[in-house]
């Protein structure tokens, strides 16, 4: 979208909000855009995000236009997820070409439910373990690690972000018993429209 929207003010910037670079580098081969490394997860707090992916649109003087929705440039994983890319496509240029947002400024304010309590403290286990393993302590970010998966027992942000950094392969078996969990709680996210489906 960022090369089909050329001509327009459009920018893109993706945020990847794990622990490490080096894991980014297969998925940045061609990507043009700014890709920045949310290693603290400060976005995730900001903007109650719980999944991803995760798209926001922000208007020019920094107004929150479309919040959190779940949106996917490409249909690649569409028969994994139920999420299909063209309406969000269609969505995005409209905004882009003719200024059309698809929420009301009612909605747009009202959409992402604040972070719960117990959401709150999750991301704080999460980012003190992040610190202990930094710092060298595995056994002490283990506990937290484990704390903060049980305060936020749907958050992708916290419990997939959580895999690689306690050694548990973020692609196998450990992510398909967790995205069971997670339609099996009716796919809980923080967002607008409709969650993903299975």
């Amino acid at each position: 979208m960022q090369d089909e929207l050329s001509d327009t003010d459009l920018a893109v910037i993706a945020v990847a909000i794990q622990e490490e670079r080096d894991g980014l580098e297969p998925f940045l081969d061609g990507v043009t855009m700014p890709v920045l490394l949310d290693r603290e997860h400060l976005l995730t707090e900001l903007y109650a995000i719980s999944n991803v992916p995760t798209v926001i649109w922000i208007d020019a003087d920094g107004t929150i236009v479309r919040p959190n929705s779940v949106a996917v440039s490409t249909d690649t994983f569409v028969d994994f997820t139920g999420v299909n890319c063209e309406e969000d496509l269609v969505a995005l240029r409209r905004w882009i070409r003719e200024g059309v947002v698809p929420v009301s400024p009612e909605q747009a304010l009202t959409a992402v439910a604040d972070l719960s309590d117990d959401e709150i403290d999750a991301r704080l286990e999460f980012r003190v373990a992040a610190h202990l393993r930094r710092s060298g302590d595995e056994a002490g970010a283990a506990g937290h690690f484990e704390r903060a998966g049980q305060l936020a027992p749907h958050d992708f942000t916290i419990r997939r972000a959580m895999m690689p950094l306690t050694g548990v392969d973020p692609f196998g078996e450990a992510f398909f018993e967790l995205w069971a969990e997670f339609q099996a709680a009716g796919s809980p996210y923080h967002g607008f429209g409709e969650p993903i489906r299975d």
